[in-house]
């Protein structure tokens, strides 16, 4: 008795030391603590209370296998000390993430100091939203209009860029969703962004300089600034960025992004690109510019299976039945989405969260993420007919299917779809400049000529298949499409209660 009190007393005394660090949870069956495979100890525990302390000891466990890791003692030298770093600590030792990316634990580290320069410049970043007294922001306010001023935050942001599928989003999430929850911040997709941003300049249109004005109300919203997905492919957010920006950053604005391109290949080949080059400069001096080496796709690791992804034509019927099982006992119909300033999407059948296009509809016509934005805010589905295969007489659909899948990512939509290919294949023929010198020669004049004849030689399409892949893949995984209908049966009761409320009101 004496041997396991004395026990129970250590495991007691590390538990005061570092509960305030960590938010442990419990470990497998398997999982055993050293004690309890004492015999004289585990002789004289009461059988009825040997589940109790088994469950109190698994949890100290995995407090000490996070508190063992070089990444976690960097992290709680102090104890009351918090951040990503110790969030993927804990999640590793969880068994939430899998452990042994030296690029990931590498990138956390500078996640981590970012986090620590935000806490510490806490005030003069004016990161809380509550400090500021509303008299005090009437009075900045007025005299920014009198006497304009700059004010660049002490503290430079981040851009984290690497291959598809390395973690970039997951860690950005994992900073963003440590930060204080009564700071000034905002995480939200690059498209979703400059959507916003193109919004909000026909608002003001008529004003001398409309981007200072966004740029005031965007740093009035937000002081650290996420964006996901960073990809510049359209001419007109090229010749915005500069401007939009250096007011953004002259107003305290610290940004962190993740992209696939460097800085330095955003935008390569584009319109106009001198016009573009400015904000490259800007952007890294006033971000740290981090890449992830890593060359795992996570999310490539999941169960994957083929899904609702239906190679052929002949599986059009097939997936008509699909459709149909998903929307149950509701008739599908002819429905309307309401897009960004007024415009609206026809949508050939909709019922129960779900929507039928064939790929002509949505990919072939004049329509961008704005359009697919407002799409996946009133579905959760998309069945999709007749996906083709990309090259060079597609290229513009081949553009706009990255974003739909970009799009449908975002919003953790469904894809049910028949294709002509696999994933990889649909853009076999989508190759980057660099691919092109690196093709080998043809021995045969007239084979070259025809392989080459739909070849697409376009860096920027050619970057973004890769992400297209990896995500098409994942969104077929068990994993992806278990946790798409549990987050179905989590809006399900909400739901329910919307239409309550809705007939008590009537």
């Amino acid at each position: 008795m004496r041997a396991l009190a004395c026990s129970l007393r250590q495991v007691r005394c590390l538990s005061r030391l570092h509960g305030r660090a960590l938010s442990l949870n419990g470990l497998g069956k398997n999982e055993k603590v050293l004690i309890l495979c004492n015999p004289v100890a585990n002789s004289l525990i009461n059988p009825s209370r040997k589940k109790e302390i088994s469950r109190y000891l698994n949890r100290t466990l995995v407090l000490w296998r996070a508190l063992s890791t070089p990444a976690a003692n960097e992290a709680t030298r102090d104890v009351g000390r918090a951040g990503p770093l110790l969030e993927y600590e804990r999640r590793i030792a969880s068994g939430d993430l899998v452990d042994g990316d030296s690029c990931q634990v590498g990138t956390l580290r500078v996640l981590q100091r970012l986090y620590d320069q935000l806490i510490e410049h806490e005030d003069s970043c004016r990161l809380d939203r509550y400090k500021a007294s509303e008299k005090n922001g009437r009075s900045r306010w007025l005299w920014s209009c009198l006497i304009p001023q700059s004010s660049y935050s002490p503290v430079n942001g981040l851009y984290l860029h690497g291959g598809v599928g390395t973690g970039k989003t997951m860690l950005m999430d994992l900073f963003y969703d440590r930060l204080p929850c009564n700071w000034r911040k905002k995480r939200i997709h690059f498209h979703d962004f400059m959507l916003s941003v193109h919004s909000r300049l026909q608002m003001h249109k008529g004003v001398a300089d409309p981007l200072e004005v966004v740029a005031g109300e965007i740093s009035d919203e937000s002081v650290l600034l996420c964006l996901d997905e960073f990809m510049v492919t359209d001419v007109a957010d090229a010749l915005i960025l500069n401007r939009l920006f250096r007011h953004l950053f002259s107003k305290g604005i610290v940004l962190v992004a993740t992209s696939n391109r460097a800085p330095d290949q955003l935008y390569e080949g584009g319109l106009q690109r001198d016009l573009f080059l400015p904000f490259i400069e800007t952007l890294k001096e006033r971000c740290v510019v981090h890449e992830i080496g890593s060359s795992i796709d996570y999310r490539k690791l999941g169960s994957a299976e083929q899904g609702f992804y239906f190679v052929g034509k002949e599986y059009s019927e097939l997936l008509k039945q699909k459709f149909y099982q998903l929307i149950g006992q509701e008739i599908p119909g002819p429905q309307v989405v309401e897009v960004v300033m007024g415009r609206q999407l026809q949508v050939l059948l909709g019922a129960n969260g779900c929507a039928y296009f064939p790929f002509e509809d949505l990919c072939d016509r004049p329509l961008g993420a704005a359009d697919y934005f407002g799409l996946f805010k009133k579905f959760h589905t998309l069945a999709l007919e007749g996906v083709p295969k990309f090259g060079l007489h597609n290229r513009t659909a081949a553009y706009r299917f990255v974003t739909l899948v970009d799009v449908m990512y975002e919003n953790r939509a469904r894809l049910l779809c028949t294709a002509e290919a696999s994933p990889i294949e649909l853009f076999e023929r989508i190759v980057t400049v660099d691919d092109a010198k690196k093709t080998s020669p043809r021995s045969s004049l007239k084979s070259k000529k025809r392989d080459d004849l739909d070849l697409c030689v376009d860096n920027e399409l050619g970057f973004a298949k890769d992400r297209t892949i990896s995500r098409l893949t994942e969104m077929n995984s068990k994993e992806y499409l278990e946790q798409h209908d549990a987050n179905l049966q989590e809006k399900s009761p909400e739901d329910e209660d919307e239409k309550g409320d809705a007939l008590q009101a009537s």
